[in-house]
């Protein structure tokens, strides 16, 4: 049994996740998946475990974003996905074909889809699962799924993000815009943001950030050079991480809690979008946090 966590709790862990854009919901549903499998292997012969544990993870995720969507038409603000280290968990998107899979912008694009589109297109596209099988975890005629399948590969293609493919090359334009923008290199800046960048912030109330996403070249440079400002009076530092498989950094304060992730979205040689989670309840997964308000309220007060 413990061989087969080990070996399936990855795979498990990517599919959930990329169904529900929140890791600590993840973790629960897998949790709870190798419970059921556990429970029913004591009764039963399980034969093909990956897939019986895939079924499981695969409805428990349909049934748990069901519920969630309609949290988050009620959302207050952006809603982002909770960010993901990516550096440090490598083994959360080892069974990816798309490189861009587990990136905010593209979890943010399989919102639009229903619960079970979204894990046709996942199963299919992303994990390589054949059509029966998909058709059999989600209760549907192998020709409906495949039809499902069509409707949402249209659906993404046709919105698909963005995104630079070399990594070294995403890298290395990041830190140019990270350095120009500690520095308030204003040039430097222009030359990195595109036309049309924009910065979405994620507080959900919680923490301090743009009620709507901020658009264009002059909006972000102004907004970016201010924060910069601002979090540097508050004694926050940062540290380069990979966010969701894109360039980022975490932000922490003086005491070292962790107070928010930012991810960089980079194509065409610019960078194309900014993406800042600053709600705590979306940044517990990965350490202690901090009260954001409370170091704003300190400043202010100085």
């Amino acid at each position: 049994m413990t061989e087969i966590y080990e070996d399936l709790r990855p795979l498990l862990f990517s599919i959930a996740y990329r169904m529900l854009g929140s890791a600590s919901e993840a973790e629960d549903i897998v949790q709870e998946a190798f419970l059921r499998f556990h429970q029913a292997a004591k009764e039963e012969q399980i034969d093909n475990p990956k897939a019986y544990l895939s079924t499981i993870t695969t409805r428990l995720s349909i049934d748990h974003l069901r519920s969630a969507r309609v949290k988050r038409e009620s959302y207050t603000g952006t809603w982002l996905p909770e960010p993901l280290l990516t550096e440090e968990v490598p083994d959360a998107s080892q069974h990816a074909e798309m490189a861009d899979s587990m990136s905010m912008a593209f979890l943010v694009l399989l919102e639009s889809l229903s619960p079970v589109e979204r894990a046709v297109f996942l199963l299919r596209e992303v994990f390589d699962y054949p059509y029966d099988e998909i058709a059999q975890t989600i209760g549907k005629s192998e020709d409906n799924t495949r039809q499902l399948a069509v409707r949402a590969r249209k659906h993404v293609e046709e919105r698909r993000p963005r995104f630079e493919a070399d990594k070294k090359a995403r890298d290395e334009l990041a830190g140019r815009f990270w350095a120009a923008a500690q520095e308030g290199d204003t040039e430097g800046l222009v030359k990195l943001l595109a036309d049309d960048v924009v910065f979405y912030g994620d507080g959900g109330g919680k923490g301090p950030a743009i009620a709507k996403p901020l658009y264009g070249r002059e909006r972000v440079m102004r907004f970016v050079f201010g924060l910069m400002r601002l979090v540097g009076r508050m004694g926050v530092t940062f540290r380069p991480s990979e966010i969701n498989g894109e360039p980022g950094v975490i932000a922490r304060a003086p005491d070292g809690s962790i107070v928010s992730v930012l991810s960089i979205q980079v194509a065409d040689g610019q960078v194309i979008s900014l993406r800042s989670v600053v709600n705590p309840d979306k940044l517990a997964h990965l350490g202690p946090t901090g009260d954001l308000y409370a170091l704003l309220e300190k400043v202010r007060s100085t």
